[in-house]
């Protein structure tokens, strides 16, 4: 029976979100993920596909045995060999549920499945009473429903509810569906189905067309109290409904839908990393709640905005979905105000005549770069506007034979000139390992990325670097380090001399007798 309060989470990260190109996990994977998704509250946890693949029925079992509370489903088509496979698979389950779907549009069952209405009718009733047999929770979907006659929409699921079904899902398998639709579609059905009130209306809804969360919030206010979806929104072609924006478009806009779910939206943030860093698949930056720029601000009118109240800009708080605060990045759309905010955080305190020179300064210095960091605002605090440390006079890199060579020379911060050679694998590992002989700064390099900058006769290649650093205490810290050249190798080298002049400038202020309070006056 459906809730009238509370949404159900059904997550299919593991089956439908690992049929993404690129986004396959191991059966070991799937259990880590399984237990973060637990952590994160999601009611049902779809783990695979049984009859698809023995990965599959592996990672079902070693989930059963290590995740007890939410309930676990796995996919099945209506075939009783394929029913047979997934109840095995759910073996040792607390809490199990099988998911069993049929293809219903004119389309798939002329080209997909060569049958007639009636045999699709017939299909559903026995693969549902089959199920029921075996499991209690037996979950319908009707693939490709969205498309399918309506009227023979309402037969299939009158069919599958009368044979024991306990939730129906209608997806919107291509995302072809409008959100109007959708509502108006799930309204009908369970005014319409006989004892659509004794079971759960689900919607899975993809995102071909950018509607997904939309559709499926869409299908919530036509009466649907479950929700299929994935972490970070990832899936077949265009992906499916993310979990992160629909619970907080729920949270959010709790005044509006007075629905909750039972998610702990704080451990958004770290599940979407989790996700990340176990299939491989990066982020957009400008994605909706876990996405880097999510609560970041660069433009002055925004900062300046944000710096008097948090609500000007943002209508949730970073640390509600796991972000430790928002980010006010300096970069060239920023304002003076903005500056000065940042400055004072790190212990400078200026008066308005002051921060004149210091604002030019930091405007140039955006010139060069993307983003300005704390380290750049205490190299221009101490008149480094120039940018003063190791500086490349010239390099030389070769990729011949088995192992590339790369030779550097470097001015150091006397002016004095210091050259160096290695060999890597590749020409930027040598060129690395040449300049850390050259600098006597040693780098572990995490992740090295290289874009291009304007086009045409402009363009400009950017070498971004993230590196972790030991201090000699045992202790590692990060570091991003950009660096722009008509060449890509001398952008690499740019950006690894950027961040092994922010370490020295480090040291140097952490020396015995420097007096950096002085500096703050």
């Amino acid at each position: 029976m459906s809730s009238p309060d509370t949404i159900r989470i059904f997550d299919t990260t593991l089956r439908d979100g690992e049929q993404s190109p690129g986004c396959s996990m191991s059966p070991q994977q799937k259990v880590v993920m399984a237990r973060a998704l637990d952590a994160l509250g999601v009611d049902i946890i779809e783990t695979g596909f049984p009859a698809s693949s023995e990965s599959d029925r592996e990672a079902a079992r070693l989930i059963a045995r290590e995740v007890r509370r939410p309930t676990l489903a796995v996919l099945s088509r209506c075939l009783p060999a394929d029913i047979e496979a997934s109840v095995r698979a759910l073996e040792g389950t607390a809490n199990p549920r099988l998911h069993v779907f049929v293809s219903t549009s004119p389309l798939h069952r002329e080209h997909k499945l060569r049958m007639s209405r009636e045999q699709v009718l017939d299909m559903t009733a026995s693969s549902v009473a089959h199920a029921r047999r075996l499991v209690d929770d037996v979950e319908f979907s009707t693939e490709d429903g969205t498309r399918t006659e309506e009227d023979f929409l309402v037969e299939v699921i009158t069919a599958a509810i009368a044979n024991g079904a306990t939730t129906i899902n209608v997806p919107d398998t291509l995302g072809y569906t409008t959100p109007d639709e959708m509502r108006a579609l799930f309204q009908r059905l369970i005014a319409t189905v006989p004892g659509a009130r004794d079971v759960v209306f689900s919607a899975h809804c993809h995102n071909d067309l950018g509607l997904a969360v939309a559709n499926s919030l869409a299908a919530i206010e036509g009466g649907a109290r479950q929700v299929e979806c994935t972490v970070n929104g990832i899936g077949e072609r265009a992906g499916n409904c993310a979990v992160e924006e629909l619970a907080m478009a729920l949270k959010v806009r709790q005044a509006f839908y007075q629905l909750d779910t039972a998610l702990d939206t704080r451990l958004l943030v770290p599940t979407s990393q989790l996700l990340r860093r176990l299939t491989g698949m990066g982020v957009q930056r400008n994605k909706a709640i876990v996405g880097e720029n999510a609560f970041a601000h660069e433009s002055g009118i925004h900062q300046h905005g944000m710096l008097r109240h948090r609500g000007t800009y943002e209508i949730m708080n970073p640390s509600d979905v796991g972000w430790p605060d928002s980010k006010l990045v300096l970069g060239r759309h920023s304002g003076r105000a903005a500056v000065s905010h940042r400055l004072r955080a790190l212990g400078y305190t200026l008066e308005d005549d002051q921060i004149d020179p210091i604002f030019s300064a930091f405007k140039a210095l955006c010139e060069q770069q993307r983003v300005v960091d704390d380290d750049d605002l205490e190299a221009l605090m101490h008149g480094d506007v120039d940018g003063q440390g190791w500086r490349l006079a010239s390099m030389t890199v070769s990729d011949r034979g088995q192992r590339a060579s790369a030779q550097v020379e470097l001015s150091d911060p006397a002016g004095n000139t210091v050259s160096e050679s290695a060999l890597g694998d590749g020409p930027v590992d040598a060129l690395f390992a040449a300049l850390a002989a050259a600098t006597g700064v040693e780098l572990a390099l995490d992740s090295y990325q290289v874009h291009s900058v304007g086009i045409g006769r402009d363009a400009r290649g950017e070498a971004n670097l993230s590196v972790r650093h030991d201090d000699g205490t045992g202790a590692s810290d990060a570091y991003d380090g950009t660096g722009t050249s008509r060449d890509i190798i001398e952008a690499s080298a740019l950006a690894w001399l950027d961040v092994a002049n922010r370490i020295l400038r480090r040291r140097a202020d952490a020396a015995p007798g420097t007096q950096r309070a002085a500096a703050h006056a």
